[in-house]
């Protein structure tokens, strides 16, 4: 599993013009599931995406993480992130796993940060054409891989 995560003021997901996600300051999570990925790397990503510590404390340090901040997630289930970039001039999405394996690993991941972090959780829609807005906060980006 990938996560692209992108430290945001605000963030939002459109779909056919309506807004089906939207936080302000927090986290925007890009996700793309691999095959194979289980109970333990689901459980893993969601424990990285709320404890990763990428908010400024009073020293201006980067210290803080969501958990601390209460911020928002937004997670959006993107299997591009899984394509295999290493060849050629088109990507090959043989790492992706295929979408009747990757929905429910994707919900499942939803499912456990809503669980566990009091704040705002919202999420794109699987399999959807998404419009994706964002500020950026820094810029602040890093991948993460369960």
């Amino acid at each position: 599993m990938l996560c692209l995560i992108q430290r945001v003021t605000r963030a939002s997901v459109t779909v056919e013009g309506d807004v089906v996600g939207e936080i302000g300051e927090g986290l925007l999570a890009l996700v793309g599931v691999e095959p194979g990925d289980g109970d333990a790397a689901l459980s893993r990503m969601a424990e990285r995406l709320l404890g990763y510590r990428v908010f400024a404390d009073d020293a201006g340090k980067m210290n803080l993480s969501l958990r601390n901040t209460g911020g928002g997630l937004l997670l959006v289930s993107q299997f591009t992130l899984a394509a295999d970039t290493r060849s050629g001039m088109r990507p090959g999405f043989s790492t992706a796993a295929p979408p009747d394996e990757a929905e429910p690993a994707f919900n499942q991941l939803v499912a456990i940060c809503r669980e566990k972090h009091a704040g705002r959780v919202e999420t794109g829609r699987f399999g959807a054409h998404m419009v994706i807005s964002l500020v950026n906060d820094g810029p602040v980006t890093f991948l993460l891989r369960s």
